[in-house]
C-alpha cells in the first residue's frame, strides 16, 4: 500500500472461461477473504473474476504485520478505504475493459459505502450485505469510551469492553443459542467453523472500534452521500433477523437516506429469518442466485 504496508490479495480467475466482469469482495470484521471461497467459486463458474484482500489488522495481512484488530495510527477507517481503492486500481489495470462490481459485507459494507462516496465513478455497481443504519448518539458515546480505553491501555490492546458494548446483545433475539456467534447464521456448521478458524472472532483494539464508529458516522452524512453518482446500481441484501441491521430497520433507514439523496437505482432483498451472514445461511443457494440475477441484469444495462 502507499504507506508501505503489505496486504494479502486473493484472485480467483478461470483462464478457460471468457470473463464478463469482475467482483471485488470487501470482507467483514474479525474474518478474512478465504471465507468467501465458496461464493467466489460460484461467481467464477458464471464468468466473473473475483478479487479480495485481507484488510489491515485481519487475516494474512495481520499475521505478516504481527497485529490483529488494529487498522492504523491515524484515520484508520479511511486508510482501509484507500487500501480497497488501491486494489481496485490494480484490478482495473489488469482488466481495463471489464465492468467492476464491489461486494461489501458488514464492516466491508461500511467501507464500500465510504468508497462510493469518494470513487463511485470508478465502478459499475455495488452489493451491500449485512449493513447497518445510523447509530446516532450511540456512536458519539462509543467513541468517547474507546478514547478513554486508548488513553488508559494504548491503541493496540484488544478491547473486551468495547467488544461487549457493541456485540453483547446480538444473541438476545434468538432461541436455542449454542454459542456467542449464533447470530451469524442458522447454519451451525458455519458457526462452528468460524469458532475454529484462527483468523476469525478475535477481539479488536479500542482504536479499531474508534475507527469503526468514525466510519459509521461518515457514511451517514448527507453531504457525503450526495457525492455518489445518482445512477449507481446498488443491491442491499440482509437477513431480517440480523442484529447488525437492527432486524432490517437499520437497512431500511440506510436505503431511505440514499433515496432521499437522489440515488435511484436501488434494489433490496430482505430474507425472512436470515441472520447476519446471508452468504453462509441455510438458504445461501437462493442468495447466490439472487446476486447473480442482479449482476446479470446490471451487465445487460452495460451492454
Amino acid at each position: 500500500m502507499d504507506d508501505g504496508l503489505e496486504i494479502y490479495v486473493r484472485c480467483w480467475h478461470n483462464k478457460n472461461i471468457e470473463p464478463r466482469g469482475v467482483v471485488q469482495i470487501v470482507h467483514g470484521m474479525a474474518e478474512h477473504i478465504e471465507r468467501y471461497n465458496d461464493f467466489a467459486q460460484f461467481l467464477l463458474s458464471h464468468g466473473f473474476i473475483v478479487y479480495g484482500e485481507d484488510h489491515r489488522g485481519h487475516g494474512k495481512t495481520a499475521e505478516k504485520a504481527g497485529i490483529f484488530g488494529y487498522f492504523a495510527e491515524k484515520d484508520g477507517f479511511d486508510r482501509v478505504v484507500s487500501d480497497v481503492y488501491q486494489v481496485t486500481q490494480h484490478i482495473k489495470e489488469q482488466h481495463p475493459t471489464l465492468p467492476l462490481f464491489i461486494f461489501g459485507h458488514s464492516l466491508g459494507s461500511f467501507i464500500t459505502r465510504r468508497f462510493i462516496q469518494k470513487y463511485s465513478s470508478e465502478i459499475f455497481g455495488v452489493i451491500l450485505s449485512g449493513t447497518a443504519g445510523n447509530p446516532g448518539v450511540a456512536a458519539k458515546l462509543g467513541k468517547a469510551l474507546a478514547k478513554w480505553e486508548i488513553k488508559k491501555y494504548g491503541p493496540k490492546k484488544p478491547s473486551h469492553l468495547m467488544n461487549r458494548v457493541i456485540f453483547g446483545s446480538y444473541n438476545k433475539g434468538f432461541e436455542n443459542v449454542k454459542n456467542k456467534f449464533s447470530w451469524l447464521s442458522r447454519d451451525e456448521e458455519v458457526v462452528e467453523n468460524y469458532l475454529k478458524d484462527p483468523y476469525c472472532g478475535f477481539i479488536c483494539s479500542a482504536s479499531f472500534f474508534y475507527d469503526l464508529l468514525t466510519g459509521l458516522q461518515m457514511i451517514h452524512k448527507d453531504e457525503d452521500i450526495q457525492q455518489i453518482r445518482k445512477d449507481l446500481p446498488i443491491l442491499f441484501i440482509s437477513g431480517d433477523k440480523d442484529p447488525v441491521g437492527a432486524y432490517a430497520k437499520g437497512v431500511k433507514q440506510a436505503i431511505n437516506q440514499y433515496k432521499e439523496n437522489g440515488l435511484k437505482n436501488i434494489e433490496a432483498i430482505l430474507y425472512e429469518e436470515g441472520r447476519h451472514e446471508m452468504l453462509n445461511e441455510i438458504n445461501k443457494d437462493e442468495v447466490y442466485n439472487d446476486i447473480l440475477r442482479w449482476l446479470n441484469h446490471s451487465l445487460s444495462m452495460f451492454s
